[in-house]
Parts: C-alpha cells; structure tokens; sequence
C-alpha cells in the first residue's frame, strides 16, 4: 500500500483508493452513526449493489470518468425483464470484474436523460466546464489527531482560476430543491462530507480556501437540477461532526475490539413534534 503523505493525487484508480485504511468521510459518518456499525464496515467490505449502478453510471458520464456502463442484454433477462436468469447474472459478474457498471437498458436511457438535465441546467454546465480534474484523490495527516484522511472529489478545479468550486454530484430520488437537500444533507451527512473533503483538502495544499458546491439530480422524469452551496451555519456543524469523527477514529486506532452500538439515552424518549401535531385533539 502507498504511503501517501499530505498530497493531491490526480489519476488513481477507484479501486486502490478505496483499498487505503485511511479515514474516509464514509467511515467519518458511519463513526458517528455508531462505532460497531464503522468496524462492521471496515471488517466487511461491500459488494457491488444494482442500486448504486444508477449513480455510478451518472457519476461516469456528466464527469467522463470512471467505470465505463454497458448495457445488459435484453436476451439475457428473464421473460419479466428481471436480471434474474443465470446468465443476467453472469454476464453482471463479468462485467464488475471487468471494472464496468451494468444496468439494463431502461436504467441507461435514464442515466442519459439525467446527464442532459444537468448539461442544460446553466449553473451546473458552467461549474462543470472549469478548469480542473474529476476524481480527484486527496491524503493528509490531521495535525491534531494524527489521523490518516482521504478524500476523493467527484470535481476538484485548478485553485490558480478565478472563483473556483470544488463540486459534489447527487443523484436524488427525492426532490433536488433547497428545502429537500437541506434535510437530505443533515439526514445523510453530507455536512460532513463537505467538511472532511476540505479539511483534508487544505492539509494536503495548504488552502483551506476552497470552497464546495453540490449538483443535484432528480431519478425520475423530467430529471429536475438544482445546485447548492451549503451555508456557514451548516459548515460549522458538519466541521464539528468531522473533528468528532476523527477523535473517535484515533481512538478505535488504539483500541481496535468490539465497540458500542447505539447510545442509550439517559432521559425517556419525547414524542416527535409531527406526532403531537397529529394526536393533538386525542389528548384534549
């Protein structure tokens, strides 16, 4: 395994970046979820599954990079057009160890229509078109904790250009619209994902002036976009996750057996506000 030290490194391939024991903004997030879901996810790696090929194709084609998509064969698929049938199945199995994404014809007539949506959308197209590298892989040792960070941007921009912005691409089966991304970005921890990325980012360049941006894309027709920038308020919360996310790496760093689950609450659960709402004239 190279030992990569505080650097950006433009062309490495998915597979040897992800094989890096590093702390991944991933792991960052599972971490904070709870600490045996994070060892879980360490000690056993995670099969392909067909319902990430959609956003890895996506991935593949707005960005021109990654794993190539190949279409599997309408004769292979059961009479349901399930990707069922021993074939479906060996030809999906060739195809991952080829290093290729496989999806059925309707998901790649999406995948297509998404890629369009977004080079229409005039915010997206202009970000998209900066001067920069997609897949960008970045390594660094947080001074604090002396923990080893990953990151790996979907779009990293030459930071010498004016007003560059470094970008993340989601696809959403939900909607792409600011009010939904916000819940989204706090259910998901994509605040935490932000700031992981930049803070590895500014060890590793010694700039922690860049700044990130997230195109989103809507699954289902008319495949709406929407581009957001997360607010200082955001920042401030997905930098505090992150920092806690490091602690607790180090600390599993030196103490590497079995961890808790979940917390226990010391105090009795409250009813949320919604279910209150909604039982409202029960309890009068």
């Amino acid at each position: 395994m190279t030992n990569y030290h505080n650097e950006v490194v433009l062309e490495l391939d998915e597979t040897t970046y992800h094989a890096h024991p590093a702390l991944s903004s991933t792991g960052a997030r599972k971490l904070l979820t709870a600490p045996r879901e994070f060892q879980w996810y360490r000690d056993h790696p995670q099969p392909h599954k067909a319902a990430f090929d959609m956003g890895t194709a996506a991935h593949g084609l707005v960005l021109g990079i990654g794993a190539p998509t190949v279409v599997i064969p309408a004769s292979v698929l059961a009479t349901n057009g399930a990707a069922s049938t021993n074939a479906a199945k060996d030809f999906i199995e060739a195809a991952y160890a080829a290093g290729q994404t496989p999806v059925k014809q309707d998901v790649f007539d999406e995948v297509n229509a998404m890629a369009e949506s977004i080079l229409r959308h005039p915010e997206a197209k202009r970000l998209l078109e900066q001067d920069g590298t997609a897949e960008a892989s970045v390594f660094a040792t947080d001074p604090e904790t002396g923990v080893e960070l990953r990151a790996r941007f979907d779009f990293l921009p030459n930071f010498m250009q004016d007003n560059p912005w470094a970008l993340d691409f989601k696809t959403s089966a939900k909607r792409a619209d600011g009010e939904s991304f916000g819940k989204t970005c706090a259910q998901l921890g994509y605040d935490v994902q932000q700031e992981h990325y930049l803070h590895t980012y500014a060890i590793a360049a010694g700039d922690a002036s860049m700044r990130m941006k997230f195109i989103v894309v809507e699954t289902s027709a008319p495949y709406l976009v929407a581009v957001h920038e997360l607010s200082y308020e955001f920042g401030e919360i997905g930098a505090a996750r992150a920092k806690k996310a490091r602690q607790l790496f180090a600390q599993w760093k030196d103490e590497p057996g079995i961890w808790d689950g979940y917390e226990s609450d010391p105090l009795p659960l409250q009813p949320p506000l919604w279910h209150i709402y909604m039982n409202s004239e029960l309890l009068q």
